[in-house]
């Protein structure tokens, strides 16, 4: 998040695909002229933006979500002073006129890796999401993988499974009797244990025989 001088600020969200910045306006609520106010505030942005994209050496395909402008004119201000803005840019720009949606879409020449790309490495527990799945959805897919590896070793007849707590709370409760029916169905016996080093989205499937991992 960068703050403006007027209260309004921006974020930036860098992903593999593009980046997207928002303007939002934040703590600058402006006086009784609304569309003024919008336009000062899409203006300071402009500027900032130009600024944060040679700061953090930002390149590739980059959306920027202004704060809704009626008049075209004043669309066509705010896109004309991001150019005035982006001269002093040695990287090559090119830029589009805002569209219907309110969107400017532009790109940028990589230069070189950006600022957060060299700071930071993906996060090996949500793989760059942002989010990592529920349990109900890990208690579905630990199900899928118990049923196709049932059908798949006829001859194996008990397995340990070992899941993040939290998973399991999930297969003790809502999702007892689906695990049941697994085991009716391929005449087996499941057991459950957890384990607090693994990830949230990590189980594993042993043959109980041997504790050969399944996969």
């Amino acid at each position: 998040m960068v703050w403006l001088r007027s209260g309004a600020y921006l974020v930036v969200d860098e992903t593999e695909a593009l980046v997207a910045i928002d303007i939002n306006t934040g703590r600058n609520k402006g006086g009784g002229d609304t569309d003024n106010t919008i336009l000062n505030t899409n203006l300071e942005a402009a500027e900032e933006i130009a600024r944060q994209l040679r700061l953090r050496n930002i390149g590739g395909l980059i959306i920027v979500d202004f704060i809704d402008m009626k008049s075209r004119k004043d669309q066509l201000q705010v896109v004309k002073h991001f150019k005035d803005c982006l001269r002093r840019d040695k990287a090559k720009t090119h830029v589009l006129p805002i569209s219907a949606l309110g969107l400017m879409e532009m790109t940028r020449q990589r230069v070189q890796e950006s600022i957060s790309r060299s700071l930071y490495h993906e996060c090996p527990a949500c793989k760059g999401r942002g989010m990592v799945k529920t349990p109900e959805t890990m208690s579905v897919e630990v199900q899928r993988q118990l049923t196709r590896l049932l059908a798949k070793n006829p001859d194996i007849h008990e397995l340990k499974v070992f899941v993040h707590p939290k998973v399991m709370d999930r297969l003790r409760t809502e999702d007892e009797e689906l695990l049941v029916n697994i085991e009716r169905r391929f005449a087996s016996k499941l057991t459950f244990k957890t384990d607090h080093n693994f990830h949230y989205e990590e189980f594993k499937v042993l043959n109980a025989a041997n504790d050969q991992e399944l996969t």
